[in-house]
């Protein structure tokens, strides 16, 4: 792989100079990032452009090797996981809580793992509940276990019938964890490395259970105006995320996933064609560039010069997105060193990402 700072070179195409600009005005922007990184993977070649510091104490933008968290792309990951089961007949996506992980609430034994992968299953979403605030707050570097996640929701009522509707749940993808653990007899964090690092070559990607980040590292913070940074890198636990978010990888890497993911390296045919059903008006969390449609851990992102599958994610100190074309031949990253930002800035971040799927469409 041949990889190009852009960042840095006067003679980036067109498309490339404005994704530039843009992340630019970005990190400049008030409550903006301190840095941020986009990756471009065209014609066997990686394109970095970077703009601002991966830590604000030390000169240097991000690096395409800084490692940083994930957030919810990890269910892009998870996706991987219960699709390869698919595929192995050892997973359904018409089988039942009910039928793969019983020790779960009785009331949600009749939701299916497509409707965990899609979003549709109506289970309410841990990451709203008093108990995540309060137990993350009293202790938040403290170990959280999934089954613990799962008490948190555990006595409160579907949001809505299985199949009926479409709300984004992070608990969805706890469950596909725990299912997934449940039908292969192994540990999800070894399903992943078998699954996903391994076949896939993804030596700087982790899935920890701890706050510390293998160095280096990209710098997370919490940017209020009128104050400095607060760096959230290695302040907050990611098990509790678990298979819905806590995976760590680097801009280069996580580029390289996408581009697997979408290319079936990890299942088959039959299984994306599965996978690429969507759900019109099923927006990932955060939201990403153009009109959003939701699949199996996958999200249809069509814009104005064209149309990407992928991910975004959003962990304290961390905004991604991920997507790639329908055979995985071109790909894209974009990595904000803030949490997911709201109103305007968001807004300015998405018309990025649409800058960045044009130079990645763009004929070459």
């Amino acid at each position: 792989m041949l990889l190009v700072d852009a960042g840095v070179c006067a003679a980036a195409p067109r498309g490339d100079a404005a994704v530039q600009r843009g992340i630019e005005r970005l990190v400049a922007s008030r409550g903006g990032p301190p840095g941020a990184i986009v990756t471009l993977y065209r014609d066997g070649r990686l394109t970095v452009l970077r703009a601002g510091r991966s830590d604000v104490r030390r000169r240097g933008a991000p690096r395409a090797s800084d490692h940083m968290r994930l957030g919810s792309v990890t269910k892009a990951f998870s996706g991987a996981v219960a699709l390869r089961l698919v595929q192995e007949g050892k997973l359904g996506l018409d089988d039942t809580i009910a039928e793969r992980a019983p020790g779960l609430p009785a009331a949600w034994g009749g939701v299916t793992v497509r409707q965990l992968l899609n979003h549709t299953s109506g289970l309410p979403n841990f990451t709203t509940t008093q108990g995540f605030v309060d137990d993350t707050g009293a202790d938040p570097q403290g170990f959280v276990s999934p089954m613990h996640v799962i008490d948190w929701v555990r006595d409160d009522p579907l949001v809505f019938a299985p199949g009926s509707s479409y709300a984004y749940s992070n608990t969805d993808n706890i469950v596909v964890g725990l299912i997934a653990e449940a039908v292969s007899g192994q540990s999800y964090a070894r399903l992943l490395s078998q699954t996903v690092f391994g076949p896939a070559g993804l030596r700087a990607t982790s899935f920890p259970s701890v706050v510390t980040l293998p160095r280096p590292f990209l710098h997370g913070y919490d940017v209020a105006p009128g104050k400095k940074p607060e760096d959230l890198s290695t302040a907050v636990s990611p098990s509790w995320a678990w298979a819905s978010g806590a995976a760590v990888s680097t801009p280069a890497e996580l580029n390289l996933f996408v581009r697997d993911y979408l290319g079936r390296r990890f299942f088959g045919a039959a299984q994306q064609r599965q996978q690429l059903r969507f759900v019109p008006g099923g927006a990932s969390s955060p939201p990403g560039p153009g009109r959003n449609a939701a699949g199996l851990a996958i999200f249809r992102y069509q814009t104005r010069c064209g149309t990407v599958y992928g991910h975004t994610g959003d962990f304290f100190g961390y905004a991604q997105f991920a997507a790639a074309t329908a055979d995985g031949k071109r790909a894209l990253t974009t990595s904000l060193n803030i949490s997911a930002p709201q109103g305007g800035l968001l807004r300015r971040l998405r018309t990025v990402q649409t800058t960045a799927v044009c130079a990645l469409l763009a004929p070459r």
